[in-house]
């Protein structure tokens, strides 16, 4: 890393919006809207198209960079 390289990273954010019925919860990675899940796997997996690896339902559940709306990673 380069001096002055940690200033230019930025934490990621993913905010999972009041799920509404029929059509999930709408989610926007860095306030960007990039799809709807309906459970934490559908989450899961639009964060992995976005560039998160790794991740499965419990990481994401516990994820720090999620912010939950309308309830937590329990209500879909």
């Amino acid at each position: 890393m380069v001096a002055g390289d940690a200033c230019r990273m930025t934490e990621r954010s993913v905010t999972v919006c009041p799920p509404v019925k029929g059509e999930g919860r709408q989610v926007r990675v860095d306030g960007e809207p990039v799809g709807a899940a309906s459970s934490l796997r559908g989450l899961a997996e639009i964060m992995r198209r976005a560039g998160w690896v790794g991740l499965d339902e419990i990481d994401v559940a516990d994820s720090p960079v999620i912010e939950w709306y309308g309830g937590g990673p329990e209500v879909w």
